[in-house]
């Protein structure tokens, strides 16, 4: 668990990069506020669209190995946007990056195989509060923009962001590789269809809804903010991030209470308890 929370806070972090670097980015390029929307926007959009197929896979072949995978495609589009010069290269790097928003469904399904199912609701709290990797980019991105100028043997300005997030993630995946114990999933018969028979259910639809309001307006104002701090008040970007770490924070840290509610750890009524825990492709 500690590794996942990890791994999960550090692709947070790089999954929602583009709320800070993407300003420089503004100014280099002359971009549009349409076009800045995109560019913000698309990671978001990869990491949602590929949570569903990310949980099943992390089922069938194991959290560790899909983490891990995960965690270096996620390096390699991260370091090679520290090299990007061109508006065009930036949006299919973006998709790339959007990778890192994958790692929730497949951490929740990595932590879901090892922990029981009276102590899943702390153990899943405690991952999601790697949302915080979002406050990580707010307060220290700006500072190493600033850190190491252009011209150097490496990519300075924005582009060391990218550059320091890409070598972290792929530290963080060597650790991983090396401290994580293997995956202990159990050959299954299921096919794609048993997979999917939970989205058949009501309830998982609405549930999703509740996520796409709540969570979907936490990750919109995360990416949001620092522009509208810059652009209206006009204060530095290093103050606008740490304004909006203050949003986010409250949010994150108390993921691992929120998770000990007695209808979120499993300690419910036995006529509802479900007959398995609940698997990360079909839970919001």
């Amino acid at each position: 668990m500690t590794l996942a929370t990890l791994g999960f806070t550090l692709m947070f972090a790089v999954w929602v990069m583009f709320a800070i670097v993407g300003l420089p980015i503004r100014k280099e390029l002359g971009l549009t506020d349409a076009q800045f929307t995109l560019l913000t926007a698309i990671p978001v959009l990869t990491g949602s669209l590929l949570r569903l197929p990310a949980g099943i896979w992390a089922d069938r072949y194991g959290g560790r190995r899909v983490f891990l995978i995960n965690m270096v495609l996620t390096a390699l589009f991260a370091l090679a946007l520290a090299w990007a010069d061109s508006y065009g290269t930036l949006l299919v790097l973006a998709l790339g990056v959007g990778l890192a928003g994958v790692s929730f469904a497949v951490g929740n399904a990595w932590i879901a195989q090892w922990t029981p199912v009276s102590r899943q609701g702390l153990a899943l709290g405690t991952f999601g509060a790697g949302n915080a990797g979002a406050s990580v980019t707010k307060l220290l991105a700006p500072l190493m923009i600033t850190l190491v100028p252009a011209g150097l043997l490496i990519p300075g300005g924005w582009h060391f962001v990218p550059f320091v997030f890409g070598l972290s993630l792929l530290l963080c995946a060597a650790l991983t590789a090396r401290l994580a114990p293997a995956d202990r999933v159990a050959p299954s018969s299921r096919t794609l269809a048993d997979w999917l028979r939970p989205l058949a259910r009501a309830q998982v639809w609405r549930f999703g809804l509740y996520y796409v309001v709540f969570f979907g307006a936490y990750v919109a104002y995360s990416l949001f903010l620092p522009k509208y701090y810059v652009d209206h008040y006009g204060i530095p970007l290093a103050q606008a991030g740490l304004l909006t770490a203050l949003f986010i924070f409250p949010a994150s840290l108390l993921r691992p209470w929120a998770g000990t509610c007695p209808t979120v750890s499993g300690r419910v009524p036995s006529r509802s308890r479900p007959s398995r825990s609940c698997s990360s492709a079909c839970c919001p």
